[in-house]
């Protein structure tokens, strides 16, 4: 697909970068972008060359939210219409929410509306000092309704309270305090290469099959069902191909193949238990 919108590129290691390029507006999204996004994300999460997605923006602002256009068309249409055009920024988010790679927000200037909704469903997410942050849907009679589990998830209910209902403006330092974001760096890309390098000396189907557990244990129980799935998880995962050549690279003192050469930084890391003479049981 040829994007109006967007432009998407991933480089040899397999970090895939998908811009919004609309700077002139702000990189304000319709239902254009939208689709674009959809199709973008879809396409790099059936794509095994990647393995780490960044979400980024050309120009001054990540993305002002809705296109003002756009809202026009959706002040004219019938319930069915807005239901249907609703619908597709739900998918957005969801597909957003669930891809099965890591994901990496890169936040300068404005991410206001939709467009924070967007940073909430990614894994992970840096922001300028200078970004700034607004669920601005009620000063335009509106409620920030598809976004809001994302946003209440991050930011807790008793902030979505404030923020939802105030529709006030904040810093990157309060989205900080709020685990909208975690990092706040003047350069972002400088920010983000050490967390790549870490993401990309993991292995592939473990991110993916942590992401998942994430998402399932989600509603906080520890009852018979989460130990029985969280058993079976670790269970499929130690059998499977790459769980079984982690542990053999891990006794044999070599990396593992996702990792390629051993001169990967993510091999040398002090976390990895493989460089101690005295490596700790494993207990899952």
């Amino acid at each position: 697909m040829d994007y109006q919108y967007l432009t998407l590129t991933t480089d040899s290691r397999g970090v895939s970068s998908l811009v919004m390029n609309r700077p002139q507006l702000a990189n304000a999204f319709d239902e254009v972008m939208i689709a674009e996004l959809i199709d973008a994300l879809e396409s790099l999460a059936r794509d095994p060359a990647c393995r780490v997605l960044l979400l980024k923006a050309n120009g001054k602002h990540f993305s002002a939210g809705a296109d003002l256009n756009w809202m026009r068309k959706q002040a004219a249409m019938d319930f069915d219409d807005n239901l249907k055009d609703a619908a597709e920024l739900a998918r957005l988010m969801a597909t957003l929410d669930q891809f099965p790679k890591p994901s990496l927000a890169l936040v300068q200037g404005a991410a206001f509306g939709g467009a924070l909704g967007l940073v909430c469903c990614c894994d992970i997410a840096i922001a300028t000092p200078k970004a700034s942050f607004c669920l601005s849907e009620v000063k335009l009679g509106l409620i920030p309704a598809v976004i809001s589990p994302y946003v209440r998830r991050a930011m807790g209910e008793r902030q979505a309270r404030r923020y939802m209902l105030t529709a006030e403006r904040f810093d990157a330092e309060v989205a900080k305090t709020l685990q909208l974001v975690h990092q706040v760096a003047d350069d972002l890309e400088a920010a983000a290469a050490p967390l790549i390098e870490s993401l990309l000396g993991n292995s592939p189907q473990a991110l993916n099959r942590c992401k998942q557990l994430i998402s399932d244990i989600r509603h906080g129980l520890i009852d018979e069902q989460t130990l029985a799935l969280t058993g079976e998880a670790i269970a499929r995962i130690r059998v499977s191909a790459e769980g079984q050549e982690g542990l053999n690279a891990f006794f044999e003192k070599r990396p593992p193949n996702w990792q390629g050469s051993s001169n990967n930084p993510a091999n040398n890391s002090s976390c990895n238990p493989g460089n101690s003479s005295n490596p700790p049981q494993r207990r899952d």
